[in-house]
């Protein structure tokens, strides 16, 4: 759900950088490698700069990607990824927020409805836990995306630079619960675990 914004002045109304920012994350579902990432407005534009990224990260071989039902991936993907892509959206259906839950917690799901788009996708692999599993991750990593918290950002240059230095820290530094190394070497990047050191250096 898009959050509102906040009342812009002339000048600002035409520049992007200001007002609620989205993050789109691609994450390998074996791995746990985060891909590529893109902040930005919750709209086609930045959507189809996430996918342009996606491909570039991506090898040639044929593999399957999961989205929410955010209509411009659609698009994108369809443009962006359908020659070496199977695609298929997991759209969530929620309930009412019970009484008091409507500001602290989000609606329950009561259905999750996979949908096949328009190639022939494994419907035993349509699944977007992995990447919300992630955004756990990035909320529980990192403080200024703690709900609640002063520690939020008031520049996108800023967000954008904490994102860079977690996700980082994510694939190279932070060991993975399940894989018992990080992401990197699972995905045969790097044959270590990095310190701190190598993450600044």
């Amino acid at each position: 759900m898009a959050k509102k914004e906040a009342h812009k002045g002339p000048e600002e109304a035409d520049n992007r950088e200001i007002g609620d920012a989205y993050s789109f994350v691609a994450l390998e579902r074996h791995s746990k490698l985060v891909l590529c990432w893109e902040l930005g407005r919750r709209d086609r534009t930045t959507t189809d700069d996430f996918i342009s990224k996606l491909r570039t990260a991506t090898a040639d071989p044929w593999f399957q990607i999961t989205t929410d039902g955010f209509n411009p991936y659609s698009w994108a993907i369809d443009s962006g990824l359908s020659d070496r892509a199977d695609y298929a959206q997991l759209v969530k259906v929620y309930a009412a927020p019970r009484e008091g839950e409507q500001r602290y917690s989000p609606a329950e799901v009561v259905e999750a409805v996979p949908k096949p788009v328009p190639a022939n996708p494994d419907k035993r692999r349509i699944c977007t836990s992995h990447v919300e599993r992630q955004n756990l991750s990035i909320r529980m990593g990192m403080r200024r995306m703690t709900r609640l918290t002063n520690a939020f950002s008031k520049k996108w240059e800023n967000l954008k630079v904490a994102y860079t230095i977690w996700f980082v820290f994510y694939n190279f530094c932070r060991v993975h619960q399940s894989l018992r190394i990080t992401p990197a070497m699972e995905a045969g990047i790097t044959d270590h675990v990095w310190d701190l050191g190598e993450l600044l250096a």
